[in-house]
């Protein structure tokens, strides 16, 4: 039997997280529109994500239900995505007439990040979609929530996919804006204020 608790990802779960990610974004607007070649999105996307969030599981804040199939990677405060990873990596597949917008939406995305207090944040948090529809992501997202509300932190996002905005919403997060450049997708940052 598959269990559907929540737990703290160990390094034997790496593997299987990022490609639950892998598949979970595969219809994601921004993601596909930096890459929209399957083959080079498949290919890219493990290390691209690697280097966005892979610092939660050093941290103990990658979080998995049923066996990895849904994940949410957070970065405590003070944890940082390796950028300059990402973006080397990114540069293998992406059209270099992308790169200037690109680097627009992810430096807005920098401004919007809280500073000033400290934050949780949520780079990736993914259902491989064989699994949807079944509460995975409200549980995950339930378990994080729980720590930071313990800690009286905030927590922050940018939601690639206006479809989930409604889903953050639910679990307290409000929209602070919308960043786009040239023909990319909006993505909205997303801020939910600790309780307390």
């Amino acid at each position: 039997m598959v269990s559907s608790d929540v737990v703290c990802a160990g390094e034997e779960d790496r593997e299987r997280a990022k490609h639950s990610v892998v598949l979970s974004f595969a219809a994601d607007p921004m993601m596909r529109w930096m890459v929209p070649d399957n083959a080079d999105y498949l290919a890219t996307m493990p290390e691209v994500f690697e280097a966005f969030a892979g610092a939660s599981f050093e941290n103990r804040t990658a979080y998995i239900a049923r066996n990895a199939k849904a994940v949410a990677l957070w970065l405590p405060p003070g944890v940082e995505s390796d950028n300059d990873r990402m973006t080397a990596a990114l540069r293998k597949v992406v059209a270099p007439e992308l790169y200037e917008d690109i680097a627009a939406v992810f430096g807005e995305m920098g401004r919007y990040h809280p500073r000033d207090e400290p934050c949780w944040y949520l780079p990736l948090i993914g259902v491989d979609p064989a699994e949807a529809d079944q509460g995975l992501g409200s549980a995950l997202m339930k378990k994080a929530l729980d720590h930071c509300d313990e800690a009286g932190l905030s927590a922050y996002l940018d939601s690639s996919n206006p479809r989930n905005i409604a889903f953050y919403e639910r679990h307290g997060f409000k929209v602070m804006g919308e960043i786009q450049s040239g023909s990319s997708p909006v993505v909205h940052p997303m801020l939910r204020k600790h309780i307390g």
